[in-house]
C-alpha cells in the first residue's frame, strides 16, 4: 500500500494532532507513505510512475477554501482537482481489475461537479456506488485539512463513494 499526501511531512506533523502516531502505524504494517504529491500529477512522481495499482482512492477531494462552498470559482476549482485526479488515476491503474474510488459529499454543491460525467468524458466506467458511512471505518476522522481548522472534522452528511474502472480491452 502507498499514501500520498501533499502536504510536506512537516505540514502534516504541525497540522494534525495524531499524525506522527498514523504515519508510524502505517509504515509498521509496511505501507510507503511519500509527500508533496499532488493529485493532479501524480502519474508524473518518479516512483508512483513506475508502479500500477488495485485500487486508488481519493477521500473527500477538495481545493481548500479559497471562495464561498457554493460559487462558482469554487465550484470550478474543485471540478478541475476531480478531473486531474481521474486522469493521472486512470494512468495508474492496473489495466485488469483496477478500480478508482472517490468518496463525495451529495447534494448541493457537491453535485455541481459532476464527478460520474468527468470520469466518463475521461474513459472511466462506473462499475458502483455505495453509501459512505463513518462507522464503517473504526479510526477514521476526517479533517478539514485547509487553513487554521485543519485538524478539526468536518460534517459528512450523506456521502457516497464511487467506484471506477477501465473499459474492456
Amino acid at each position: 500500500m502507498v499514501a500520498t499526501s501533499l502536504d510536506s511531512q512537516e505540514q502534516i506533523d504541525s497540522k494534525y494532532s495524531n499524525a506522527i502516531g498514523n504515519v508510524r502505524e502505517l509504515e509498521e504494517r509496511g505501507c510507503i507513505v511519500i509527500y508533496g504529491v499532488d493529485a493532479k500529477q501524480m502519474s508524473q512522481h518518479f516512483f508512483l510512475s513506475t508502479q500500477r495499482f488495485d485500487r486508488i482512492v481519493y477521500n473527500f477531494p477538495h481545493v481548500g477554501f479559497l471562495f464561498r462552498e457554493d460559487s462558482y470559482c469554487q465550484i470550478q476549482l474543485n471540478k478541475r482537482l476531480v478531473k486531474g485526479f481521474l486522469q493521472n488515476a486512470k494512468l495508474l491503474l492496473k489495466k485488469e481489475g483496477g478500480e478508482i474510488h472517490i468518496t463525495h459529499k451529495e447534494g448541493h454543491p457537491y453535485n455541481k461537479w459532476d464527478l460520474v460525467r468527468k470520469a466518463h468524458k475521461i474513459g472511466l466506467l462506473l462499475t458502483q456506488t455505495l453509501p459512505f458511512r463513518k462507522d464503517d471505518y473504526p479510526g477514521y476522522d476526517n479533517k478539514r485539512a485547509h487553513g487554521t481548522l485543519s485538524d478539526a472534522s468536518f460534517h459528512l452528511g450523506d456521502c457516497t463513494t464511487y467506484k471506477f474502472r477501465l473499459p474492456p480491452c
